[in-house]
Order: structure tokens, then C-alpha cells, then sequence
């Protein structure tokens, strides 16, 4: 894409769905503001292998394809479809966890570039933020941590602490809440995902941005129901500032 037509998207995506200004932004993890170099979906495959899954056979195949098509959903969620028993999708879970705390304990996540300046420019301009996963708590405080970027956001959700993970509007929803604002048409919900832009849209979010920079591609996040679609976070105070609220 060229530098002129990602200003003539931007333009016209960022006019189609305007609210007086914005005050929240809640931004996914993993492929919009991190990059875990793939470990996700390693931490993914140990897991089934670990839960009986037999790698390479068309079942595990069809499990993983399900876990790349769901990016985005609470890991539970996803481990709750691909296995009947609620035992067994837990016990998958947990080793999700535990692959995944393995596979970051060499430092394997890292800031998207320009993720993190995006993120104090927005609280400079007095939007609020909220860092969103479909992980559990713990693997999220361990990626947290490992970045150090606790504090980092105003706020941190993962699905337990909303009720339900993506594509859900829960953890957006519970944002509002939580950080007391009084309209979620003051909300921008960004993602690389096509679950984070139904859980924006369903929240009633006003925007909901698509990254180019993780799992789906700009057609899927636009079919989703993305209202602009941006190649990087760090591309988001350009499409937002004559937003931004500026308290």
C-alpha cells in the first residue's frame, strides 16, 4: 500500500463513525501492540500435543487451523470448542500457560514498534487505556512484567475479569465501567483480529481500527467490521488526534 492511499483509507474511514471526542482507547496485545515472534501459536501446538492430539495428524491440523482462525478468543474459549469435556479443555489451557511462560522466559516478546509511544501519546492527550488479551491473568502479567509495562496502561483485562473473553464486548464494556465513563460511544478498540473488531462493533464502540501487523489480513478485519484499517498502532495518533479529548 502507498503512503498516499493508507492517508486517503485513513481519511475516509476515520470520518464514517464520529463521536463528539474520544476518552478510551482499548488496545489488544499480542500482534497490535507486542509481537511474540509465533510463540502464541507454539505454546498452542505443545498444548494439544501434551493433551493427547497427535501432531501432524489431520485432527491436530484442524484443531490448530481453528486456533489460528480464533486468534483473539479467550485461550479457554478456544480449548472449550476443539475438546468436549470441560476437564480436558482445562487441563489444555494449563498447558497452554505453562508452554507459553516457558517459551517468553528468554525475553520472546517484544514492543511492536511505535507501540509504546502511541500508548503515552494517547494518555498525553488524556484518552485513557486499556491493554486487552484472550489470555489468562497470569500469562498476561507475565508478558506485562517481561515488557515492563505494568502501570504501563490505565487498565489491564483479560476474560476473567469481564466474564467472557472476545469476540464478546465484555472486557470493552468493563472498561467503561471500571475507568467511569459516560458514553462507549467515547471508545476506539483497536486489534489485529477479526474477533477484536465484532467485540468493538458489538460493544457499540465508535471506532474499531485494524492493525496490519498480526494474524489477519485487511480484507478479513474490514469484512469483520472495521470502520479504518491502519498498517501499525504506531499509525493510530494520525488517524485519531483531531479526537483525541484533550481534557
Amino acid at each position: 500500500m502507498s503512503m498516499d492511499s493508507s492517508k486517503r483509507i485513513n481519511a475516509d474511514d476515520a470520518g464514517a463513525h464520529r463521536a463528539e471526542r474520544l476518552r478510551l482507547a482499548v488496545l489488544d496485545m499480542v500482534g497490535t501492540t507486542i509481537t511474540d515472534d509465533g510463540r502464541t501459536e507454539r505454546a498452542m501446538s505443545l498444548a494439544l500435543q501434551e493433551t493427547g492430539v497427535e501432531p501432524g495428524s489431520p485432527r491436530f491440523e484442524s484443531m490448530l487451523g481453528y486456533a489460528r482462525d480464533t486468534m483473539g478468543f479467550s485461550k479457554l474459549t478456544v480449548f472449550s470448542h476443539l475438546f468436549e469435556e470441560a476437564q480436558r479443555a482445562e487441563s489444555a489451557n494449563k498447558a497452554f500457560e505453562r508452554a507459553y511462560d516457558d517459551l517468553i522466559a528468554d525475553g520472546g516478546v517484544r514492543a511492536i514498534p511505535g507501540a509504546e509511544e502511541t500508548i503515552d501519546w494517547l494518555r498525553d492527550s488524556g484518552v485513557k487505556v486499556c491493554l486487552a488479551t484472550g489470555f489468562g491473568r497470569h500469562t498476561q502479567n507475565m508478558v506485562l512484567e517481561s515488557l515492563g509495562w505494568m502501570g504501563k496502561a490505565d487498565l489491564s483485562l483479560c476474560p476473567a475479569d469481564a466474564g467472557r473473553g472476545r469476540p464478546y464486548p465484555d472486557m470493552i464494556l468493563t472498561a467503561v465501567l471500571a475507568l467511569d465513563l459516560d458514553d462507549v460511544r467515547e471508545v476506539v478498540v483497536v486489534g489485529d483480529t477479526s474477533s477484536d473488531m465484532l467485540s468493538g462493533l458489538r460493544s457499540g464502540a465508535s471506532a474499531v481500527v485494524g492493525v496490519l501487523t498480526g494474524f489477519h489480513s485487511e480484507a478479513a478485519l474490514r469484512a469483520a467490521g472495521a470502520t479504518a484499517v491502519v498498517p501499525s498502532v504506531k499509525d493510530l495518533p494520525a488517524l485519531l488526534e483531531p479526537r483525541a479529548a484533550r481534557l
